[in-house]
């Protein structure tokens, strides 16, 4: 359930490999040039670093966990030993200083919260001579009904120690790093433990074979490996362009200026009629609404919405804060089953802390184990999330800083569910959808509704298996059309204006609970603020949330500063170049605004 347009923070949304270069203010350190590897919580980083003829310094950064390659660095500054730098594709800024010997970047990365991140030059010397496994393995795997190329880079350095990295091409995650590499006689294995996965097998007679087993969530795939001379590299991603600004367009003018923007994309790029994708758009204008289909969607069509669920888990939360059934600053411990999780001696994690992505739990659990990878949350319940609560605990730093959680939000979820003793899919309907009178919104689907459920896709425009989800229920598991998710934006737009739709107690508080719902909580990244789970821009205004799953892509944002609000639903995945309903969800909101419109040429 990928949300959030950062990397570090949370996930991808566009890659820019291009290196862009500005001048270096004071002393130059040419022995500052080189990889550097660095650690952000659970996350690889990688910084390269280089000097042109002229003393310009440059760089990209990647990110191998998140298959975020080639990050461009700017605006860098060395004076003396102080060195600092933007990767403004995720709003993140580094400084700190350089070793006397260069081999230590030591200092702070900022991403709207302050975290130490120390890079160490990348010293791995190769063996003179190297060992018959060594080289580049390229095998395919069958996953979840489809087909992914592995590739995997093995090397050893003068010691003789093994070292291997893993590639899943199809996936763009990149440089995946291996431990417990073993390589004795002819059998080679090694773990990527990143995705809790594990090669053994044996090498041929002539060593250009490694026949073996990948092993992942308890489940053993055959796949064979064959050495190549040379290695497939990450296909290059374009950085994104932007078509001209024009005067705001008003929703109603906006039908024929999408015609156009999607023209190119329509014809033979990302929605092309081959890759069988539906786009589902509603707009409202000053109160002027419009809907927008392309590709095989209807009207009606009804899509995944992945983490947009958070903001109604959010609403949730604000619903029973105002009707006096929590409190924001209650701890999530009291509302769990008595006995889940020990009460810890210092600060405790809050329900407000899990609606502000500031609990400081991990983006997801370490017994995340799917039996089934192409619908990876069904067989995660409440008893696997309260063992792993048990196991971390609730306590929290004194300032924990803005990391999305998945797990959190399920939990949150999960404890509010517990409080009102019903299950998430009713909390919801009770709370949220009835008073909003939103009827075709749903977690499991009518037979009617199934049969305009559109079939979803992976990145890659191959069948994508719906998503399934128990304990996880509020991080990602809404399904909605167009129609309905304009209802709910249009109620967070003008929360003073709501009619509910029925005269039930929950319909009584929905105004005011939508109002509290946009209070600003705390920071997120960059200049960005969190409220509850909406993230707020003020850079444009703009409250947003998007969302993915494994065949489906969705945006929404609202303006209440601009009176318009817009949400995207897209039956295809995040792909290589980022999220489809991302990019038209931004160029709608700067179509609105009047501001250059990121490019949907392609």
């Amino acid at each position: 359930m990928p949300s959030s347009k950062t990397v570090f923070s949370s996930t991808l949304l566009f890659l820019c490999l291009a290196t862009a270069t500005v001048a270096v203010l004071g002393q130059t350190k040419p022995g500052i040039a080189g990889d550097y590897l660095g650690m952000l919580g659970p996350l690889h980083l990688r910084l390269h670093l280089k000097f042109d003829a002229s003393g310009t310094l440059s760089g990209t950064m990647d990110s191998p966990d998140q298959g975020a390659n080639g990050l461009v660095c700017a605006d860098f500054k060395l004076q003396g030993e102080v060195l600092s730098f933007a990767v403004p594709i995720v709003h993140g800024t580094w400084k700190g200083t350089v070793s006397a010997d260069a081999k230590a970047l030591t200092g702070t990365w900022d991403q709207g919260n302050p975290m130490p991140l120390v890079f160490t030059r990348d010293t791995f010397v190769p063996a003179e001579k190297p060992s018959r496994v060594d080289g580049i393995w390229l095998g395919t795997l069958q996953a979840g009904g489809a087909s992914l190329r592995i590739q995997v880079h093995v090397k050893n350095d003068n010691s003789g120690k093994e070292y291997c990295s893993l590639d899943s091409l199809d996936q763009q995650a990149m440089g995946l790093d291996c431990a417990a590499v073993m390589f004795s006689g002819d059998d080679f294995s090694f773990d990527v433990p990143f995705v809790k996965g594990h090669f053994t097998g044996k090498l041929s007679a002539d060593a250009n074979t490694l026949t073996g087993t990948w092993s992942q969530n308890n489940h053993d795939s055959p796949l064979t490996l064959t050495r190549q001379k040379e290695a497939i590299a990450a296909k290059p991603v374009p950085p994104p362009t932007f078509d001209a600004a024009m005067a705001p367009v008003h929703a109603a003018d906006l039908q024929s200026v999408l015609d156009r923007d999607l023209a190119a994309a329509l014809k033979s790029g990302e929605l092309a009629p081959s890759t069988d994708t539906g786009v589902s758009i509603a707009v409202v204008d000053h109160g002027s609404r419009r809907f927008f289909t392309y590709g095989v969607a209807k009207q009606d069509s009804i899509y995944e919405i992945g983490s947009i669920t958070k903001t109604f888990t959010g609403l949730i939360l604000s619903q029973m804060v105002e009707q006096g059934k929590v409190k924001f600053e209650d701890p999530v411990r009291e509302l769990l089953p008595a006995g889940t999780v020990q009460k810890p001696a210092g600060p405790e994690i809050t329900l407000l802390d899990l609606a502000t992505q500031h609990s400081g739990l991990p983006r997801m659990p370490d017994n995340f184990t799917p039996a089934d990878d192409s619908d990876p949350y069904a067989d995660y319940h409440a008893a696997n999330m309260y063992a792993f609560l048990a196991k971390h605990g609730v306590a929290k730093s004194d300032k924990p800083a803005f990391l999305y959680s998945n797990y959190g939000f399920g939990l949150l979820g999960q404890a509010l569910s517990v409080r009102a003793g019903e299950a998430y899919p009713q909390l919801l309907k009770d709370e949220v959808l009835d008073p909003l009178g939103m009827h075709d919104t749903a977690i499991a689907l009518s037979p009617t509704q199934q049969a305009r459920f559109l079939p979803g896709h992976t990145g890659d425009h191959r069948p994508a298996h719906a998503w399934d989800l128990d304990a996880f229920a509020g991080a990602g598991a809404i399904r909605s059309t167009a129609a309905d998710m304009l209802i709910y934006l249009e109620a967070n737009l003008h929360p003073e204006g709501v009619k509910p739709a029925n005269s039930s107690s929950a319909a009584k508080t929905i105004s005011g609970a939508l109002g509290q719902d946009h209070e600003l909580r705390a920071g997120s990244f960059g200049a960005q603020q969190v409220a509850l789970a909406w993230l707020y821009d003020p850079a444009t205004g703009n409250f947003w949330h998007n969302g993915g799953t494994g065949g489906y892509s969705a945006y929404a944002f609202f303006n209440p500063k601009g009176d318009y609000a817009a949400v995207v639903l897209v039956n295809t995945t995040i792909g290589q170049r980022g999220s489809s309903a991302d990019r038209i969800g931004e160029h709608l909101s700067e179509r609105l605004a009047g501001k250059p419109a990121i490019s949907l040429g392609d």
